[in-house]
């Protein structure tokens, strides 16, 4: 004879080697869909101040379009963090990767088959670099990443002369900006093809599970046989690859390669990130809660700005909401692992 056990509402259950979710009780349901409401009170507040600037297709295909970069470099920075580990370099690959189409595509003619591969391996060098510095001399990777991307800060000054490059090949702008379907430019389409992947990595692959055990608890991971150097640094890595693809894409919107306008998405995709923690699954860094996030930070700078509010609006906007989201991060982290105490299996 055989019996069930009932978790709890909002609790989770084992099921073989599966964790699959319970009832989710209204509390957490409310807590889960919070920014998406927030967004979505947005809308309607600044569409009914500015309803015939606000409420338009262009500004809502403006919206959408314009933030497919700061949502896939989000998506590098999530896999660290998920495995507990900050990687401040993000921008630093991003704009070396933007300044390498610039010089060797713009000005030196190579083509996009050479110049875009050697990026997104430029950027496995780089996380490789940071893995090693943090597993091999076990340097904080905070102090890390942050003295790697002041360090691929200068190379990007070195090789550009500290000079803009424009003509950034027509191939990779029409397949990110030109080209558009239900008109929106084909960038969002990308950014959002990567949270899907990454939604899919982290909730359905062993991968992802480990990753997160990691984040959750290091030395329980370690004792449970799994390889956390292993899972840090190609966490880093990883992060490498997407901010070089990032850069990419950046190169792709603006048509050209400049040395230093890449740097200002560092707070954003922080913002973004932790503001995103607090959503969709409240304590753990996920892809959907962080796409909500981008879209809900940009709806607000572009509300208050059709409102005419002065533009240092975006930086309080920003640095507001990366305070409030950790604060609120680190409540939701908390609270989870608590209600994810001990326990018995079926």
């Amino acid at each position: 004879m055989t019996t069930e056990r009932t978790a709890p509402a909002g609790k989770r259950t084992h099921i073989g080697r599966r964790l699959l979710p319970a009832r989710v009780a209204p509390a957490n349901l409310i807590e889960r869909l919070a920014l998406p409401g927030a967004w979505l009170a947005l809308v309607i507040v600044f569409g009914a101040l500015r309803p015939t600037e606000f409420l338009t297709a262009g500004n809502f295909e403006s919206i959408f379009g314009s933030q497919a970069v700061l949502v896939v470099l989000t998506c590098g920075l999530l896999i660290p963090l998920t495995a507990g580990d900050y990687d401040l370099s993000i921008t630093g690959t991003l704009m070396l990767s933007q300044m390498m189409l610039g010089v060797l595509q713009a000005q030196h003619g190579w083509a996009l088959s050479t110049v875009i591969p050697l990026c997104l391996a430029t950027g496995a060098v780089v996380g490789s670099v940071n893995g090693a510095l943090v597993m091999v001399f076990g340097i904080d990777p905070f102090i890390v990443t942050l003295g790697t991307g002041t360090f691929l800060q200068g190379i990007v000054l070195w090789i550009s002369n500290s000079m803009s490059f424009s003509g950034i090949s027509t191939d990779l702008v029409n397949v990110v900006v030109v080209d558009r379907f239900l008109g929106i430019p084909l960038e969002f389409y990308y950014g959002l093809g990567l949270c899907a992947v990454l939604w899919y990595l982290f909730e359905f692959t062993a991968m992802g599970r480990r990753l997160l055990f990691v984040g959750r608890g290091r030395d329980v991971a370690r004792l449970s046989g799994l390889r956390v150097g292993r899972l840090r640094w190609g966490a880093l890595v990883a992060s490498g690859v997407i901010s070089a693809a990032a850069g990419i894409l950046y190169a792709g919107t603006t048509g050209s390669a400049d040395p230093t306008s890449g740097s200002s998405y560092l707070l954003p995709a922080f913002a973004a990130a932790f503001l995103g923690a607090t959503t969709i699954a409240p304590g753990r860094f996920n892809p959907w809660g962080s796409f909500v996030a981008v879209y809900f930070l940009v709806t607000g700078i572009t509300g208050l700005s059709l409102l005419g509010v002065r533009s240092f609006t975006q930086d309080l906007f920003y640095g507001g909401a990366l305070v409030i989201a950790v604060t609120l991060s680190q409540l939701a982290r908390s609270r989870a692992a608590h209600e994810s105490g001990p326990r018995g299996t079926s």
